[in-house]
Order: C-alpha cells, then sequence, then structure tokens
C-alpha cells in the first residue's frame, strides 16, 4: 500500500530552533525524537522569504519567477497541479488543517478534499472553523485578539487571552489528532497540518508562557557589519515593526523566550500526532514531512521580522521521515522548499510530468550534484534575489542597488558582505549570473542584457521616508458586539 503523509508546517521558524539541530536550550522532544530516524537537512532555504510566495512555492513546487507568486499581495497558480491536485489524481484523500494563506481566496481547497480553517485575520465568524469553534464553546464573548494583539503589541511578547484547551496551536493538534483516529478511507490520506505559531505576536498561552526565563536567552547577533548586511525591506519592516526608536536587550531575550515558547508548544502537538499514528498502527508506514514557511530575524542584525536573505530569515528547519525508515541521516547540502513536491511524488511512486517542477526529489543523493538554491522575494523595483550553495551565499537588492556575498565556509554566521572586496569579486560575478540566468529562463522583466534591470527613479524609495509607523493590523473589529466604545471614545483604525 502507498504511504500516508503528513506534512507538518509551521509559520516563521528560525532554522536554529530544534534542539536535534544543535540548540542547546530549546525544548524539542518530539522533533528531536522524530530526527532520530530521518532526514536532518540543516542548510534547506525557502523558496521565498515571506508568507503567501513561500507557501505557494513548496505546494507548486516552483520558484516565485515560475510561479509569478512573489509577496504576499499576488495570486496564487490556478493553471497548474498543486501537490494536493497530483496526490488527489493519484488516489489519496488530501486534509488540510490550520493556516494555508492561499490568496486570492483565502477559502479556497486548491486540491484539498476538505479543509479544517484557522487564519489569522478572518473577517468573518462563519469563515473560519477555529472561530465557529470559538464561538460555539462562548469563548468570543470575552476575548478578542484570539491569536494575540497585533500592531503596536506584535513584537511584545503576551500572554494568549485563550486557556490551553481553546488556544490556536492546541486546535491544530486536536484537529490533527481527531483526524488520524477516525480516519477510515481504504485509500492512502495526505494530511498538512498548518500551524500559525511562532508567527507573531508571540503569544504562548498558560503555563507554557513560563518554560523560559529570559536570563538563559543569548542575545541576538548583530555584527559590526549590520547595516551593510540589511536591505530596505528590513528597514521598512523595522519601522511598521514599531522597532526602529531603540533596541531594549532585556526585551529582546524575552522575546526569544516566548517564541521558543510557542515553538515547544507546537513540539508538543507533533509528539500527540505521532503518538495517534502509532495507536492506528501506520506510523511506519507514514511519510512526515516538518518544515516553515520562513525563518524571524528576531533580533538579528538589529532587525525583526522576515523578508531576508541571511539565514535568521530565509533558512528554514527541515526533516523528511520516510516510510520504514530507521536511520537518522543529516545532511548539509543546500535544498529547498520546493524539493518537498518532488519528494513526495517520488516516494509516492506517482508518475506524472515533472517538467514545470524546479525541485529535486531528496529520497536519494541528487542534492550532491545540484549547483546552488535559489531564493526570490518581490519584483521590479522591490526585487530580492538569492543564490546559495553549502559554502557560499549571494543576493542582489534592486531596490538597495546593491550586491551581498557571504562565504559561508570562513564566515559561516554571515558577519560581513564581502561582495565589494576583490578578493571575491569573480565569485560575486560567478553567482550573479547563475541569478540572471534563472530569471532568463523564467522570462523574467528585471533583466535586461546579462544583468539586473535598474530603476533609477524609485516610488518605492520614497515610499521608504514616508511609511513611518502605522498601517495597523488588527482583528477586524466586530460592529455588531460588546466591543464598541460609549459614546464620546472612538477607537482609531
Amino acid at each position: 500500500m502507498k504511504p500516508n503523509i503528513i506534512l507538518i508546517y509551521t509559520d516563521q521558524q528560525r532554522y536554529d530552533t530544534i534542539g536535534a539541530a544543535g540548540n542547546d536550550i530549546i525544548q524539542t522532544p518530539a522533533l528531536d525524537a522524530l530526527s532520530n530516524h530521518a532526514s536532518l537537512f540543516n542548510r534547506c532555504y525557502t523558496a521565498s522569504p515571506v508568507c503567501v510566495s513561500g507557501r505557494c512555492s513548496l505546494l507548486y513546487g516552483q520558484y516565485p519567477a515560475g510561479t509569478k507568486c512573489y509577496d504576499n499581495s499576488y495570486p496564487m497558480p490556478d493553471c497548474q497541479p498543486s501537490i494536493m491536485d497530483t496526490l488527489k489524481d493519484d488516489g489519496y484523500y488530501t486534509q488540510g488543517i490550520g493556516k494555508m494563506h492561499f490568496t486570492p481566496d483565502s477559502g479556497a481547497l486548491r486540491g484539498f478534499n476538505l479543509r479544517i480553517s484557522q487564519e489569522e485575520l478572518p473577517e468573518k465568524i462563519k469563515d473560519d472553523d477555529y472561530l465557529m469553534y470559538l464561538d460555539k464553546h462562548k469563548q468570543l464573548k470575552n476575548i478578542y485578539d484570539i491569536h494575540g494583539q497585533r500592531s503596536e503589541l506584535f513584537y511584545i511578547p503576551q500572554i494568549s487571552q485563550l486557556q490551553k484547551q481553546y488556544h490556536p496551536t492546541q486546535f491544530i493538534g486536536d484537529m490533527t489528532e481527531e483526524f488520524i483516529e477516525n480516519y477510515d478511507k481504504d485509500r492512502p490520506f495526505f494530511l498538512m497540518s498548518s500551524y500559525i505559531h511562532p508567527h507573531p505576536p508571540f503569544a504562548p498561552c498558560v503555563p507554557w508562557n513560563k518554560l523560559y526565563r529570559a536570563v538563559d536567552m543569548p542575545l541576538p547577533k548583530v555584527p559590526v557589519d549590520s547595516e551593510n548586511i540589511i536591505t530596505n525591506y528590513n528597514r521598512i519592516q523595522n519601522q511598521y515593526k514599531y522597532k526602529d526608536w531603540g533596541i531594549d536587550k532585556n526585551l529582546e531575550r524575552t522575546q526569544k523566550a516566548f517564541y521558543y515558547a510557542c515553538i515547544s508548544f507546537v513540539d508538543y502537538q507533533i509528539s500527540r500526532t505521532i503518538d495517534a499514528l502509532k495507536k492506528r498502527g501506520i506510523y511506519d508506514n507514514t511519510m512526515i514531512i516538518f518544515t516553515s514557511d520562513h525563518g524571524e530575524l528576531l533580533g538579528d542584525y538589529d532587525c525583526f521580522g522576515k523578508r531576508s536573505m541571511v539565514d535568521s530569515a530565509c533558512r528554514v528547519p527541515l526533516i523528511i521521515k520516510y516510510p520504514n525508515s530507521i536511520n537518522k541521516n543529516v545532511i548539509t547540502d543546500a535544498v529547498s522548499t520546493i524539493d518537498v513536491y518532488k519528494t513526495i511524488i517520488d516516494i509516492a511512486d506517482i508518475k506524472t510530468n515533472s517538467a514545470t517542477l524546479d525541485g529535486i526529489s531528496l529520497a536519494g543523493e541528487n542534492y550532491k550534484n545540484r549547483d546552488c538554491v535559489f531564493s526570490h522575494i518581490g519584483c521590479g523595483e522591490k526585487a530580492l534575489y538569492m543564490a546559495a550553495s553549502k559554502n557560499e551565499k549571494y543576493y542582489y537588492s534592486v531596490w538597495d542597488e546593491k550586491n551581498y556575498y557571504f562565504n559561508l565556509k570562513d564566515d559561516p554566521n554571515e558577519t560581513q558582505n564581502q561582495a565589494y572586496n576583490d578578493i571575491y569579486k569573480h565569485k560575486v560575478i560567478v553567482m550573479k549570473k547563475k541569478i540572471i540566468k534563472y530569471l532568463k529562463s523564467n522570462n523574467s522583466s528585471n533583466v535586461e542584457d546579462d544583468d539586473f534591470v535598474k530603476f533609477k527613479s524609485s516610488a518605492a524609495i520614497d515610499k521608504l521616508k514616508k511609511i513611518g509607523q502605522g498601517g495597523f493590523q488588527d482583528q477586524i473589529w466586530p460592529e455588531d458586539n460588546e466591543w464598541q466604545f460609549p459614546e464620546g471614545y472612538n477607537r482609531k483604525k
């Protein structure tokens, strides 16, 4: 029988947040145990370091130049099959649980037979299964910010307003366990179990908020050359995330403590998923993939958020347990989240036309023969491109009109931009040509005469000077409930 397949997906989880991957502080016993008989890829890069385009590339097996989905504001493609479509056509039952962040229709199936939804900012209760669950249990009457308060408090550590049994992370764990326990179809299943955490706000529930202490958290990485490593994306993010008026190091350590707590609570749900598989007797014949859409700067380079090609934001965890796997395998070669699609159809033994897929199967050792992987966010004047191999990384910011290069063998922590060091001049040229070749193969308009198009008069750069703080991302404020202020008091929207 073909294997069952579970894709466990988190949001905004850095590559260095698993005990088995070398983090001595974080507690992830479930992922550590899983990795003991799985392949752990410790240099996996997201195809795009932001939610929608990162997810799109993984589910459609193409880099953004192929999907034409470059950021959160772009639609996902409708003219090509997702991994769910391909599996369903082969006889799999496909179930989605949790955050999908599909665009333009957040409720679309995109190849799923069924979805149990949990999105960050749903507009109506009836549009979100998690909200309906909370409403059924009378949790919405006294609690408003179900995923934590955003806007000014987006990066302020906070305790969830919900009790543990109603927390969004617990809900995904509950629904996943329930699906496995009750699955009764005579065909294999593909289950995508997708968690919002550790995406900010960092709002773990009691008692998980006290799992870590700030005093035990290491400070972020802020090399002397930080300003020469970041891009305009980071400067803008720092503004609208209220992180541009100075650094509080105690707050940064508390942020990390709460961020880790969010991850550990997800890890606990993963332990429940694995236990449910074992109780059903289907664990051995189940392929389990764990990864994330992108990372989180978390104070590194004095920056916060994503939309960056440094490892903190662009490198993600990837663990793959193959059916009946018993050995641990640690891979240090560069791989990409786009490889998940081809790896799944390889293990599921699906014969399909995969000519349009950019990835490779990770089930063998094809990654050893790969030249580099790419990552890409934005287009036009705001494009940011990256090429990375095991020992080097290059990225170019159209917005900044600037090159960035790291010799990862000598500088694994990415502390110095060597792009304008004559010693690395040839390597910069070689890596730049690889990105241009990738873009030209996808008919990108950002390449002209074998070089990146320059945007001399940039409205985007003008926007950088004006954006400031604001741009609130609050939960939609209901018009017909008790959350209205008395007459004479007006909430700023």
